[in-house]
């Protein structure tokens, strides 16, 4: 009987780390616009999407929450490096998750980076890079 209370508990444990782990690995960051490949028109409309983790704004220390950075012609940073903040790297401290951004005629890389309060990079697993051409 004791044998089969802590086998259910031990079954129960690991149901509940593997859980944990698959809701952990969901946790992603993607454009809902423009879509990979898309023909667009200055300034670009774009709009982020967030799964798994939670919104904060800059400044917020909690480890499950972020916020939005939009890198311009640029990959996706290593994770915990500070996400600098220029023309080519946009930071959505306030929590936004949508916005215009102008750019010139001719093809780009957008990459979405999810970073923490104090503007460190989640890594390339909280990234996505997409192409867009401006006409």
């Amino acid at each position: 009987m004791m044998f089969k209370k802590l086998l259910s508990g031990a079954v129960l444990s690991s149901v509940f780390l593997v859980a944990v782990a698959v809701h952990a690995q969901q946790a992603r960051v993607f454009f809902i616009e423009p879509k990979d490949g898309a023909t667009v028109t200055s300034p670009v409309h774009v709009v982020f999407g967030l799964e798994g983790m939670g919104l904060a704004p800059a400044g917020d220390t909690d480890p499950q929450k972020g916020h939005h950075h939009l890198l311009i012609d640029a990959g996706p940073m290593q994770k915990g490096l500070v996400i600098p903040m220029n023309d080519k790297s946009l930071h959505f401290g306030k929590m936004q998750t949508e916005a215009d951004v102008k750019l010139p005629p001719g093809d780009h890389t957008l990459t979405l980076q999810f970073g923490d309060g104090a503007h460190q990079s989640f890594g390339p697993e909280m990234s996505q890079t997409i192409k867009v051409h401006v006409k």
